[in-house]
């Protein structure tokens, strides 16, 4: 706005309307008019919505780093263990179909969070596929590869549903590499 005194009036009726002066519909009416049908903001509410979005930005890189420390911990605690893995292993289940029901639930609201939590969620099902294969069946090579195989499936129809590309390439390179490997060691 050019106009100095139109500024002047404008923050005056958003001063009147902030702290219920007027009835909203009469500011409404003479920020209108005074703005010529413009949109208006005053300074104040610009660096609110600013603070608020750069809040907004510090929780969700704090809630990303959190979970994929979290994330990090579990499947190396998954690993190391070796006595009384089962409560490892149920701990990172329940902690994977967690991040998977807050993935879904924050699709709607977070674009941002919701592909991080999948992914995290993946690798845990990942790494709580091969500790089961290496705990249980050790001896049974056939059981781990079903359960890449099976890992692999699942991110490739994940990210075909879903429209997911990083889902549906993550599944072709795995069954690929998977693929590769068993006709490199049948040859």
């Amino acid at each position: 706005m050019q106009n100095p005194r139109k500024k002047i009036i404008l923050n005056e009726i958003l001063f009147w309307k902030q702290n219920k002066l007027l009835p909203e519909q009469y500011c409404d009416f003479l920020m209108t008019l005074y703005s010529e049908g413009n949109e208006i903001e005053s300074e104040e509410e610009i660096s609110h919505k600013k603070a608020v979005k750069a809040k907004e930005k510090r929780n969700n890189i704090l809630l990303i780093t959190s979970l994929s420390l979290v994330a990090v911990v579990l499947i190396v605690l998954l690993f190391l263990m070796t006595e009384a893995v089962w409560i490892m292993a149920l701990i990172t289940g329940v902690v994977a179909c967690a991040l998977t029901v807050g993935a879904f639930i924050i699709a709607k609201k977070n674009a941002l969070l919701a592909p991080i939590l999948q992914v995290l969620s993946a690798l845990l099902i990942f790494g709580l596929s091969v500790k089961v294969s290496l705990t249980y069946f050790a001896d049974n090579l056939l059981v781990l590869y079903s359960l890449l195989i099976a890992n692999c499936l699942m991110w490739l129809i994940t990210g075909l549903k879903i429209k997911l590309m990083y889902f549906t390439i993550s599944g072709v390179i795995g069954l690929v590499i998977l693929i590769g490997y068993q006709i490199i060691i049948w040859t």
